[in-house]
């Protein structure tokens, strides 16, 4: 790859922690990235951020004064374009995707717009007050209720066919939820690398992949490569990075997918696009790239790399 290369010891500042649901997840996330770029041989320093928002992490990198930022943060603010703000004005490079393409990402109501645009399989959704759904079923069981920007399963509801009473939401939910069409099926996902689909993993959980399934140490069991027939597995590849495209997304993503296997093709849709995929021991992305002989430091440095040979 052009550009700047690791051996001049670039200095990396990885952003970590922040105000979001999601705070302990990016801790664990950026804890590994550090060890796996001081690996790999860059000069890191691990900037745990608090409550503080665009003030904290502006002095924080303008006392350090990193070659590149490594952004660990997840949820809202983190990865949802606000911190790519800013480090857009401090003309810092950056991992992962950039303003826009985190934006509409995080906006699961926007980015299924996008994903229609070009051509992707999605479910039907509405966005309802959180009072009217505790109130009646706005849409028949099965159906699904989550945060329109939330990620790693936090605020998510399934409301079972039968059920007779609508869903009774914490208060903690927004104003407004997306009320979805529960997708039956076999839970697969996809990471990409670059332009690079690195193949499908299933993910085999006791019940709903929740938050604990997804980041407790056997929580989950992953299956990789998935065992699939061939058409659905092209599909999946083909279907991420065309996700990864639509949204304009960089680095790294990685796409979630459900597919009820009675129904073959028409049975598959993508859910959402992570455009941060988690980093955690227990994290999919890296055990994709790993598959594909990317070790962890490996995948590391390239996301440094990429992040420099940007324009």
């Amino acid at each position: 790859m052009a550009g700047r290369s690791s051996r001049t010891a670039h200095s990396v500042a990885v952003l970590m922690g922040g105000p979001s649901a999601e705070r302990e997840v990016s801790l664990s996330t950026g804890r590994e990235c550090a060890k796996a770029l001081r690996v790999a041989g860059y000069d890191v320093t691990e900037i745990e951020l608090g409550t503080g928002r665009g003030d904290e992490i502006v002095r924080r990198l303008a006392d350090i004064a990193p070659d590149v930022v490594f952004n660990a943060l997840h949820g809202r603010w983190g990865e949802d374009g606000c911190v790519q703000g800013i480090l857009e004005w401090m003309g810092l490079p950056y991992t992962h995707s950039g303003v826009l393409a985190s934006a509409l990402a995080m906006d699961k109501t926007r980015a299924k717009d996008a994903f229609r645009a070009a051509g992707l399989p999605v479910l039907e959704s509405l966005i309802v007050d959180a009072a009217e759904v505790r109130q009646r079923h706005v849409m028949p069981a099965p159906y699904v209720v989550k945060p329109n920007s939330e990620g790693s399963s936090v605020g998510v509801y399934i409301i079972h066919e039968g059920a007779n009473q609508p869903p009774q939401l914490a208060d903690t939910m927004p104003a407004s939820v997306m009320v979805e069409t529960y997708a039956p099926g076999r839970e697969l996902t996809v990471a990409v690398m670059g332009d690079r689909a690195l193949g499908v993993t299933e993910i085999i959980a006791d019940g709903w992949y929740d938050y604990n399934a997804k980041y407790s140490v056997g929580g989950s069991r992953h299956v990789i490569p998935a065992e699939l027939p061939a058409e659905i597995t092209e599909a999946c590849l083909e279907y991420a990075v065309r996700a990864h495209e639509a949204l304009g997304c960089k680095g790294l993503s990685r796409s979630d997918f459900r597919w009820d296997d009675s129904r073959g093709l028409q049975g598959l849709f993508l859910l959402e696009v992570n455009t941060q995929p988690g980093m955690t021991p227990t994290s999919l992305a890296p055990e994709q790239a790993a598959h594909v002989g990317v070790d962890f430091p490996a995948l590391m440095r390239w996301m440094v790399e990429d992040a420099l040979c940007r324009p």
